[in-house]
Order: structure tokens, then sequence, then C-alpha cells
């Protein structure tokens, strides 16, 4: 099970009419809405935007991303989104995420992306400046393990 401890980094949200479904509970498919926009100020944070890494000739994609839903959120409440780097790869890099009303936790799941070269499109290694800004700003080991 994953607690608030194991995050470096909180997104916050305020649950919008717009997410919930007919049961008033947050519609499944926003729970990964909320996990890009933590991603976003996630690498806002490390100070490496999707436009740094563009110029810098690299982009990502997401290749696999999955949740466990454990407890719904409800129209109104505050939700936290923490959001970590949990391993680098040869192209890949996987993050964890937990989504935590107060300490409880609500939602969790992994998101891994493979790092490509932006006119190709193909994998290509990850930058050492992008895993040593994500090595400066987490508070957590980060495993490497050299697999794509």
């Amino acid at each position: 099970m994953t607690g608030r401890a194991e995050f470096t980094f909180f997104h916050e949200h305020r649950v919008r009419w717009a997410e919930v479904d007919p049961q008033a509970i947050v519609f499944n498919a926003n729970y990964f809405v909320f996990v890009d926009h933590a991603a976003t100020e996630y690498f806002r944070a490390v100070g490496m935007m999707w436009d740094d890494t563009l110029k810098a000739g690299f982009d990502f994609f997401t290749v696999n991303a999955n949740c466990n839903f454990r407890s719904p959120a409800r129209l109104d409440e505050l939700i936290q989104i923490g959001f970590r780097c949990k391993r680098f790869g040869t192209s890949s890099v996987d993050y964890v995420f937990g989504i935590f009303r107060g300490d409880e936790l609500l939602a969790d799941g992994t998101m891994t992306y493979v790092c490509a070269d932006v006119e190709t499109r193909r994998p290509i290694p990850l930058p050492d400046h992008y895993t040593s800004r994500i090595l400066a700003f987490e508070r957590h080991p980060i495993e490497t393990k050299q697999a794509a």
C-alpha cells in the first residue's frame, strides 16, 4: 500500500462537477487526468518542462498506465496527488502516484514512459541532464535497471 511519506511532490486538486459521474463519485478515467496534471507540475518543479525536452531533441510517450481504485473521491473534495520517479531503465522511466484525501489513500498506480528521439520517435537512452535533475529533486531512492 502507498503512503504519503513515499512522495516528495504533491499537487492539490478540488474535484469539479464535470469530473463526477451519476454515482456522485469521480469517474474512473478522471484519475488519470489528475495524475497528468500532477506530472506536469512535478516536471515544472524539477525544472524540466516538456518544451525543454523537445528543444533538447527528446520526448516521452506513455507505454503503460495502471490504477488501483481504493475509495472514491467526491464533488468539491480537496485531494492531493503524490507523484515520484521510481525507476530508470535504459530508455524507460517508471513513475508512481498516490491520490489522497488527507491521509486516506483513494487510488494508486504507475505510469511508464519511454524516451524517444523527437524526429524518429524511436527509443533513445534517457539523457543524463534529465535523470540528474530528477535525482537532485527526489528524496527517495530511484531504482536503475538497464532495460527499456
